[in-house]
């Protein structure tokens, strides 16, 4: 796809607007209760990076930079696909186990967890064609999801009361709170496998659509 054409143009001005704008909206109206602020959850991580990588896509569209960033985008869309499954999974299950009970803010809560990831999903995968060296992201993905629990584990704990649990407090998600640490590592280490899995499912994906694109043009 050309992606400097004018619907990738269109296309990448609504993700970046959108995206910025949320961001916007979390400086300046997030959840700052306590230390850490909004930055508390991983879901804000992902919106942030989110960001960044469409504000990378547009200016490539515009001819701004020529570095491809595609390592920046795997990691987002990763991120992102966990941050959905990991909310509507606990969501569906028990709401409090993620928003203490609190009634969710649908336009946020929707395009936090369904519309952003997937607009940033379809660029990486259908627009930019990042899946491609899918390796390159493993250590940034790894990365970011061990400062990640570094930060939840080490500063949001330490410095956060609420919510409580039944073992400890100040985690921030609720469930968390109610883990023992070997609990919480395993937890920790299963959605690290599955951001490595998602990773491999990506790149598969990627190179059967990219290889029937390319039989298409060839024909």
């Amino acid at each position: 796809m050309d992606i400097q054409s004018r619907p990738v143009l269109y296309y990448r001005w609504v993700v970046f607007v959108l995206a910025a704008g949320y961001c916007l909206y979390q400086m300046l109206f997030g959840q700052w209760t306590g230390p850490g602020g909004p930055f508390r959850y991983l879901t804000i991580w992902a919106l942030f990076l989110s960001f960044f990588s469409a504000s990378r896509m547009l200016a490539r569209t515009e001819g701004r930079i020529t570095r491809s960033h595609e390592v920046t985008a795997m990691c987002a869309a990763v991120l992102n696909v966990m941050v959905v499954f990991l909310y509507w999974r606990l969501y569906l299950t028990d709401p409090a186990l993620v928003n203490n009970g609190d009634p969710i803010v649908w336009w946020l809560e929707y395009y936090l967890h369904g519309l952003g990831p997937v607009l940033q999903i379809i660029d990486a995968l259908f627009i930019a064609a990042v899946f491609r060296r899918v390796w390159r992201a493993v250590l940034p993905l790894m990365a970011i999801i061990a400062a990640y629990i570094a930060w939840a584990e080490f500063f949001v704990q330490r410095f956060n009361e609420r919510p409580m649990g039944s073992v400890t407090s100040g985690l921030p998600y609720p469930f968390l709170n109610n883990l023992e640490l070997p609990e919480r590592a395993m937890f920790y280490a299963v959605n690290a496998g599955m951001a490595l899995g998602l990773l491999v499912v990506f790149g598969l994906l990627g190179a059967a659509i990219y290889r029937v694109k390319g039989a298409r043009m060839a024909a």
